[in-house]
């Protein structure tokens, strides 16, 4: 008789089924929690609603800037690893070594844009916001470190978890209004993982020898859109 050691109570069609369905519980948790952050900001559902789809769309889209000529030759790594995570880095077979550096709409441009357009709208809160934005650029940009053939990376939930706690602390220690607590909460984990984390780091980007560095992230989601969500549902 065939001992088998590994084995599947269940049929793989059913398997099939079952992670599908995982994934799609989790992209509803996701989007509900995200449209739950917006409209704490002031959004209603349907404006909050368009963001996202902006953003989840924006999230593919990478605005070149300009072409940057290395200092290093370029790496021909194909998986990288930072804090505990294994990035997979594209293959370059060409000599010369150019990086390009672009902004990505989803993760850079938008919040942005909603990060000024709450400061516009409640200029009584600005200077405090400025304040934590500051704080949190200098910690992010202390933290924040160039990887070889990837980029700029960033421990994942440090940029949250610092920009809620520095709303706390403006709210409750400084004494700014408690009714912007979510209004500062997202303006720094978004401006201040940027500024940072990734402008901060420009300098660094020769020295990197990856054909690619994304302002806000390439093609996916990283610190910048997510820092900022994550840090109101924090507060």
């Amino acid at each position: 008789m065939e001992n088998r050691l590994v084995y599947s109570p269940l049929g793989m069609i059913f398997m099939l089924l079952l992670v599908l369905l995982l994934f799609a519980v989790v992209g509803l948790l996701f989007l509900d929690l995200a449209r739950t952050a917006f409209t704490r900001l002031g959004f209603s559902w349907s404006d909050a609603l368009l963001v996202l789809l902006g953003s989840l769309l924006g999230s593919g889209i990478n605005i070149p800037l300009t072409n940057m000529k290395c200092s290093t030759p370029m790496v021909t790594e194909r998986y990288v690893r930072a804090f505990g995570v294994t990035y997979r880095v594209p293959v370059v077979e060409n000599v010369n070594c150019n990086t390009l550096l672009a902004v990505n709409v989803g993760g850079a441009v938008i919040p942005t844009l909603i990060s000024l357009y709450l400061l516009y709208s409640f200029p009584e809160a600005l200077l405090f916001a400025l304040g934590g934005v500051a704080f949190v650029a200098l910690v992010m940009h202390q933290v924040a470190r160039p990887v070889r053939g990837l980029g700029i990376v960033t421990p994942a939930l440090l940029p949250p978890l610092l920009a809620a706690l520095t709303s706390i602390a403006l709210v409750y220690a400084v004494g700014a209004p408690q009714e912007y607590e979510f209004l500062f909460a997202y303006v720094c984990g978004t401006l201040g993982t940027l500024i940072g984390a990734d402008l901060l780091h420009l300098g660094s980007i020769r020295d990197l020898g990856a054909p690619v560095a994304s302002i806000g992230g390439a093609g996916t989601f990283d610190g910048v859109f997510l820092s900022g969500l994550i840090a109101v549902l924090l507060v």
